[in-house]
């Protein structure tokens, strides 16, 4: 495993959301982005996580909503990849993954998409 404490993961991560496209994390309204180390079941196999309701699901949505979250697990990610380089890169998908799920991309589509 890399080792990379949370505060280090955590600005890679933040380093990571910068390099995205404006026209991707433009449209994320009442959004965080949170870094935790594992999913609650403690297993290595989840690297994100969207939690909230997709733009396409959503009704009535206003002032006082409790905000979205994504989610990145940092160990899972951590685990599964062997130097820096490779876990930018996991990272920059499981971020485009989560924000495709905020737009309503299901995860059939991103698999279409290569994103999967």
């Amino acid at each position: 495993m890399l080792p990379l404490n949370h505060d280090e993961f955590e600005r890679l991560v933040i380093d990571e959301l910068d390099l995205l496209p404006d026209d991707m994390v433009d449209g994320l309204d009442n959004v965080i982005f949170v870094v935790e180390d594992r999913p609650e079941d403690g297993s290595l196999d989840l690297l994100g996580l969207y939690d909230g309701v997709a733009l396409t699901e959503r009704g009535q949505y206003g002032f006082g909503e409790m905000p979205d979250r994504i989610v990145l697990y940092r160990e899972p990610l951590l685990a599964l990849c062997a130097d820096l380089d490779e876990l930018r890169d996991q990272v920059h998908i499981t971020l485009v993954h989560e924000i495709a799920h905020f737009y309503g991309i299901d995860d059939d589509r991103l698999h279409d998409l290569g994103w999967g």
